[in-house]
């Protein structure tokens, strides 16, 4: 477990593999609420050594998984905290009809962490329903795959060479290529990701690779300039 704001944390899980061979590090991310309870961002396998790391930062209140891809650790966590409420993005049931889910993250909801957390439904894609996360009190923006720099440790030649292809390699990557091939409607992520970028955030926590502290909107920018348009530094005082 990692802190990286104020009431904020980063908690690394097992590596996985995309489609059965593309190797993936993964990370959740925990807020703690006002209210005192934990809000779990894509949750990761809660192991004995996970659990006595969260276990002193308070009860778990809410289970997030923000795609329909990242379910891995939502029904583990509900069986350990049965009270837990579970926030699940638009397409999710229809991928896991067997987990039981409170509610939908539509962008309309209102959920009882809406004044600590904005959400933001990022539309337009044929395949990828992803929900986009600012946590205001540390001005972190949270993505889930939209956005991934894979880290070079580790990694053998093979991969580093698919990855680099993909876009998705080292602190320069970005959005995904294939995620940039399946999009259907670019005007209506255009405006999701406009909107995002109106978000007031200076951090990126994702869930596969490096985060940033410092410096992020333009990050997030360039990352979304296949989209947007041509991306330009921000002026700094």
């Amino acid at each position: 477990m990692q802190p990286f704001g104020p009431c904020i944390w980063t908690v690394s899980g097992d590596d996985v593999r995309m489609y059965g061979l593309l190797p993936f590090t993964t990370r959740m991310t925990i807020v703690r609420l006002d209210s005192g309870g934990l809000w779990l961002h894509s949750p990761v396998q809660p192991t004995a050594e996970r659990r006595r790391a969260v276990q002193p930062l308070g009860p778990v209140g809410h289970l997030v998984a923000p795609n329909k891809i990242h379910s891995l650790g939502i029904a583990p966590w509900k069986a350990l905290y049965p009270s837990a409420k579970v926030w699940a993005s638009p397409a999710f049931s229809k991928r896991h009809p067997d987990i039981a889910i409170d509610a939908l993250l539509t962008d309309g909801i209102e959920a009882p962490w809406s004044g600590e957390i904005e959400h933001c439904v990022i539309e337009g894609h044929a395949v990828l329903d992803e929900v986009a996360f600012l946590h205001k009190a540390s001005k972190t923006l949270i993505i889930t795959d939209m956005i991934q720099k894979h880290d070079a440790a580790g990694e053998s030649w093979f991969w580093r060479g698919i990855k680099r292809m993909a876009g998705i390699w080292g602190r320069d990557g970005g959005t995904p290529l294939d995620i940039r091939l399946s999009v259907r409607d670019k005007p209506a992520m255009r405006r999701s990701i406009d909107r995002i970028l109106a978000w007031d955030f200076d951090n990126l926590i994702i869930a596969h690779g490096h985060c940033l502290q410092g410096g992020a909107k333009d990050d997030v920018r360039r990352a979304f300039a296949w989209l947007t348009g041509a991306w330009r530094p921000s002026a700094r005082v």
